[in-house]
């Protein structure tokens, strides 16, 4: 089914796209213990199934990330995020593949998440909206794939905080894939990291349109809390040498410095600049729940230290196989982390592979568009 939504603050109504209402016979238990059901998951699909329903694969979004990986969104009027990888003859050839991508639960771009209505009240489930895992996501993703009546997954493929969901797909149902292929990732997400997520969250909080969450139903935005939030995060996002090629020490049009606390420096408007385009296209509150359900994710504590432990049931599937990539100035998550959970797959005697490509964009490498990274994924599609 398709329908309309309202994105919040801009007063603006555009069409979601394709909507299935999941776990409409039986509830989905949520890692905190709640349940949920009868709930929507917003998804995009390329392609054609095959008949024995064998050519599916699931690209899983990044942490801010949605549905539209190969189609114009309609809320910023863009090409997809990973339009240049996912099409006819494309590295991701949707003349072989059928693809799907989904929003996650949690998210704000039509599946079940803060900006719904709560039945119980007829009112936004805004700061009432329960927090989630990585797990609970995935689980929700295999739902819309048993819509689909799809047995087992040709791929499932991620980078960043869609990574860890390909993991996790790995972990919960290690059966239902072939191919996993985790980018610019982790098992778990590192201290450093965490810190950094709470630097927004506390932003957004502290914003005076916060509303304790509830701001839609007060016509209200924390839109400079959400602007702050995406500025330090986009930090994260890049890397020193990718800041020094594209901005230097440049000056904003003038020919010294302003000797106040205008912005003198042009990186200075590029943050202003990627806060400012984020709050037109994202939730508060969803940005909320998922970083922190990014800061619970964590493979080896799950497994009581011992990561090769996630995946025990993975390496009994003798016909699955993994291939983790990581970029070579991510400082994010590091290729040391990819390293450690190669070896950790390999201790199972999992058929793991793992790939370091050199680049220079910093943890958004993956977006970009790469000869490399677009020949290792293909090969790895339609290797037999």
């Amino acid at each position: 089914m398709k329908v309309k939504s309202r994105f919040g603050h801009l007063n603006q109504e555009f069409e979601i796209g394709d909507i299935v209402y999941v776990a409409q016979n039986s509830k989905l238990k949520l890692s905190s213990g709640l349940e949920i059901e009868n709930f929507p998951i917003a998804y995009q699909a390329y392609g054609n199934l095959n008949a024995d329903k064998s050519n599916a694969i699931l690209i899983c979004h990044a942490l801010t990330g949605d549905q539209y990986v190969a189609s114009a969104n309609p809320v910023i009027q863009k090409d997809g995020w990973w339009d240049f990888m996912v099409g006819k003859g494309k590295a991701i050839d949707t003349d072989k593949f059928f693809v799907i991508c989904s929003n996650v639960i949690g998210g704000c771009m039509g599946s079940f998440g803060p900006k719904e209505i709560n039945p119980q009240t007829n009112e936004p489930f805004g700061s009432s909206f329960p927090f989630l895992t990585i797990h609970d996501m995935v689980r929700a993703q295999n739902l819309l794939i048993e819509h689909f009546g799809i047995k087992k997954l040709h791929a499932v493929i991620g980078g960043s905080t869609g990574g860890m969901q390909v993991l996790a797909w790995g972990v919960l149902y290690p059966n239902k894939v072939k191919i996993l292929i985790p980018m610019s990732t982790s098992y778990r997400h590192s201290p450093q990291n965490i810190a950094f997520h709470e630097v927004g969250r506390q932003a957004i909080i502290n914003d005076p349109n916060w509303c304790e969450g509830n701001y839609l139903m007060q016509q209200k935005f924390p839109k400079s809390g959400l602007a702050l939030a995406r500025m330090t995060a986009h930090i994260t996002y890049l890397s020193e040498s990718s800041l020094q090629k594209k901005f230097g020490r440049d000056l904003n049009n003038k020919s010294g410095f302003s000797f106040s606390a205008e912005r003198d420096f042009e990186v200075e408007n590029y943050l202003h600049y990627q806060g400012n385009r984020f709050v037109e296209r994202f939730d508060p509150n969803s940005y909320l729940i998922i970083t922190r359900a990014v800061d619970y994710f964590d493979l080896e504590s799950d497994f009581n230290g011992n990561l090769s432990g996630a995946f025990i049931e993975l390496s009994k599937n003798k016909s699955s196989k993994i291939c983790i990539i990581s970029f070579s100035d991510d400082w994010l998550f590091p290729p040391s982390e990819s390293k450690k959970l190669t070896h950790a797959l390999s201790a199972c005697n999992i058929n793991v592979s793992s790939v370091v490509i050199e680049s220079n964009g910093g943890h958004d490498s993956f977006l970009l568009k790469n000869d490399i990274l677009e020949k290792t994924i293909n090969g790895l599609l339609i290797e037999k």
